[in-house]
Order: C-alpha cells, then structure tokens, then sequence
C-alpha cells in the first residue's frame, strides 16, 4: 500500500482537534482551534453546533494545506468525539434548532427523576442500556429540545428533524448530507440504545416521548461510515472508524483483552476496563457500555465504566475562574513546594457527584481551610482530587469485576503531570502506566481507521508500535496512603 498516514478527528468538548498519524503510529502533526463554553445558567452547558464544525474542519482544511494532503496518501479519516452532548438539526437545511446540550449539563436532572425515579424503570433501564438513569446521557437533552424549541416536537414527528451525537454531525457534514449514522459506542451513551439486543430500543424512546425516525443508523467502530465529500477536503476519504472519545482512548491504549484497563485525564476523568464478550452488571454505580473492536470480530465487547465529571476542569477553574495559576503545568512545582495540602480536600462537584456515588444535587467543596493555607496547598489538593476520585473507580471497578488490576494505563492531558501520577500510584497501591504518546484518544480513532482501510494489519501489528513510556510505582507508606483516603471519604460525606 502507498498511502503514508491516517487522520483522526479529534472532537473534544473545549477543542477540536485533527491528527495526522504515521504507519509508526506517530503524531507527525496535530492542529487544534478552541471554541466557546456556553453557560445560560447556573449548572447548564452549551455548544454552537456551528462553532464545533468551523473549529473541527478548520482543523482539517489546515491539516490538508500544511502537508499537502490529497485522496492518494490518506488511507482514511478516523473520528472521536465528546459523548452524550446531544444535536438536533434539520436534514434538509443543515440548521441545527438549537445550540448542543453538552454532556455534563445538569438542566433535565429533574426531568430523569420525574420519568425513572421508580424503582421498577431504573431497573429496566440498567438492565436494557447498561446505564444509571442520569442527565448525563442523551435521552433527556433531546426529549428537552422538543419541548422547549419552538415547532420541534411537531417537526421531529413529521419526520423532517434528525438527532445525533456530535460523531453523527460530523459524519453527516464531512458526507455532504449523505450519512446519517453512528457507532455503536456512542449509541451505547445515549440510555436508548439496547446493548444486549444491538439496536434503539422502542420501550425508551416511548418513555422519551422521541420519535424513532429521529435516530441514526448504528453501525460497528470499525466501520466505513462513507467517504468525504465537502469543500476544501480531498473527496473520497474513506470515513472509516468512529468512537465516543473514551472508548477511542481504551483502543488506543492497546486494551483488546478482558481485564485490561486505562484512565482519561481530560476535562473529566474516565476509567474503563475491558470485559470481553460478557457484559458485567455493577452493583457499585458503574455503568456497563460497549468498546469499539477491530474488524470482524463478531460480537459485542463491553466495559465497566466510571465516570467523574470534573478532573483537568478543576485545574482550569483555578486558572481561569479563581485566577490562582497562569498555566496548568504550574500545579506540579506548587504541589511539591509543600509537605502536604494542610489539611485541605477538594471535592470537585461542579455539577453533581458521578461515578460511584450519583448524586446529581451535589455540589463542590474546598474543605479544611486555615489561615495558613496558600494557594500551593489549594493546587495540590485539586491534584490530590483526581487522583482520590481515580481511586474510588477502580476500588468499585474491581469489586464489581473481581479482578484486581495489575496496572493502570493512563492517557490524556493531566497525565503529563509526574506529581499526580506518582500520588495516584501512592493511594492506589497499582503501577500506573502512561504511554509514549499520551494522545491515546486520537491514536484510537486512527488505529480504528486504519485497520479497517487495511493501513494495518491487525491488532499485533497495533500492539508492536505500543511503545511505553513511563512507569509510576508505590512509594508512600500504606499507612499514611490510608489516613489521606479516610481524609476525603469525610470530605465526600460533608459534600453529599
């Protein structure tokens, strides 16, 4: 084959990003455009799905013009995405009827309990989707579009209004209009997807009050979606892989096999371990969901997935909203200029608690507070919580899987950060991995990409450019590890 790379799109929820990867499985280049966050109120996020598309091609127009990009040396186009945050447009015009509801808005919290407080439909809930019944996910953003858009539901119901995750938005504009689809990762992230069964289940969308016609076709990861074809980009890419961005990562750090597990530090953090073919049922609040899989694998692999809705978002809020640092990257000296945090526990519950704790009224705390306090013990206390909230997922994860981890891989932005990773091995008491190229979410959607356009030959093939990077051992004494731990699960308590 002549073809020398891949593109990956990488759609996060404060950047877009496109990735043009090597067979080395090398980053040769990345080009990123921010977007604007907007919030209408209090606990409620938005995107303009317009900003999103004008961030994420403009990416890729840059991307092709830099390196001369062209239908011959591209093999295919790979998409990840931020998950749940729910679009609704329509097909005809390409007008979407309202901004994006992102995932970690909270505005139909009341709208969920109202419609799966009981017992009976929570249950029946979990057992079709593999969900806890939450805001999170994306039944209730569309069921508030049509009630709050002007002429949505009326619309929707005749057939001339379409919803999609944002992978399903791009795919539809990078077609030209011609595919309406998802995969079966996102689809597994809206709480209407059956995931035992493989298709949109009736019974939910009843409950939603959302029409069927709405939805997309669902199709596997590896999958060719269809073939670009819009202004400005070489036509006739395959689209070729797709997957909501946490399971991109999961595929881009190598984990095929059951009992293999890694760690997002993104905006959020997200740890997910591979169960194989058997779907594990939590009695711990996590919720099972699909990966993605390599071509022709067969059948339907799953995960058990936690999810903390506020991790390197943390950091930001000390930087942009409390103006206590000027970059991130500060946190690691100011968190080792002092012996401890003082006392302090951060409890990073901007919009509610996640995984394992669910509890949607919770809010934030910075508890432990003295006159000696600096903000370098505020810094560390904000990375002593993503570690301590990393911890209390794999304590459940564990419990409900019954395998101990012999490691956890780590990928994402905070994870550039040795003072978190060598902490979170401390109170984990695991070697904590982080790869070379700590970009594993693009990486994913590349590898999806590029086995099925036969860029590469296989999951070995993947494995073998697997090139490790760091390793982070225990150090602290168990005993004091113990006593911080006791620390925050009070600070959870005073928080809930």
């Amino acid at each position: 084959m002549d073809k020398k790379y891949v593109i990956a799109l990488d759609q996060g929820t404060t950047s877009s990003r496109a990735v043009l990867i090597d067979r080395q499985g090398r980053m040769v280049d990345c080009v990123q455009r921010s977007y604007q966050q907007i919030y209408p109120q209090p606990g409620w996020v938005e995107h303009n799905p317009q900003e999103i598309l004008l961030s994420q091609l403009g990416a890729l127009t840059e991307l092709v013009s830099r390196h001369s990009l062209s239908y011959e040396n591209v093999s295919a186009i790979g998409i990840d995405n931020q998950r749940e945050t729910t679009m609704v447009w329509d097909p005809t015009t390409g007008e979407p009827i309202a901004n994006a509801i992102v995932w970690q808005c909270r505005r139909t919290a009341g709208m969920v309990e109202e419609l799966c407080g009981s017992p009976e439909t929570r249950a029946m809930i979990q057992a079709k989707t593999g969900l806890l019944p939450d805001a999170y996910f994306s039944a209730s953003k569309i069921r508030w579009l049509l009630e709050n858009v002007d002429g949505a539901r009326e619309r929707a119901e005749a057939g001339e209004l379409v919803f999609g995750t944002v992978d399903t938005w791009l795919l539809w504009v990078l077609s030209g209009g011609l595919v309406h689809a998802t995969d079966v990762t996102n689809a597994s992230r809206t709480m209407l997807y059956n995931i035992h069964e493989g298709h949109w289940d009736q019974v939910l969308l009843d409950l939603f009050d959302i029409p069927a016609q709405m939805m997309p076709q669902v199709l596997p990861s590896a999958s060719v979606f269809g073939e670009t074809s819009y202004p400005g980009i070489p036509a006739g890419i395959p689209l070729a892989g797709v997957a909501g961005d946490q399971q991109a990562a999961l595929f881009g750090q190598c984990c095929f096999e059951a009992g293999q597990a890694k760690s997002t530090y993104g905006t959020g953090c997200f740890l997910l371990m591979h169960t194989g073919a058997t779907p594990a049922v939590s009695e711990n609040n996590l919720v099972t969901t699909i990966v993605a899989s390599p071509p022709n694998v067969g059948h339907t692999e799953y995960a058990l997935e936690g999810s903390v809705f506020v991790a390197g978002a943390l950091i930001q809020w000390l930087r942009d909203g409390l103006g206590l640092l000027r970059s991130a990257e500060e946190t690691e000296w100011m968190a080792r200029s002092v012996p401890d945090t003082g006392g302090v526990y951060i409890v990073p519950a901007f919009t509610g608690l996640g995984a394992p704790y669910w509890k949607s009224d919770a809010r934030g705390l910075i508890y432990g507070l003295t006159r000696g306090t600096t903000t370098e013990h505020i810094a560390r206390a904000a990375l002593e919580a993503l570690a301590y909230q990393c911890h209390d997922l794999v304590r459940a994860m564990e419990a409900d899987s019954r395998v101990a981890l012999q490691a956890l891989k780590v990928d994402g932005g905070a994870s550039r950060n040795d003072f978190l990773l060598q902490f979170q091995a401390d109170v984990l008491r695991r070697p904590i991995c982080r790869p070379r190229n700590i970009e594993t979410t693009s990486l994913g959607a590349a590898y999806l990409a590029g086995l099925t356009s036969g860029f590469w030959s296989g999951t070995e093939e993947l494995r073998a450019l697997d090139a490790s990077g760091a390793e982070f051992l225990p150090q602290m004494d168990p005993k004091r590890a113990e006593g911080l731990l006791d620390g925050w699960r009070g600070a959870i308590c005073r928080c809930m």
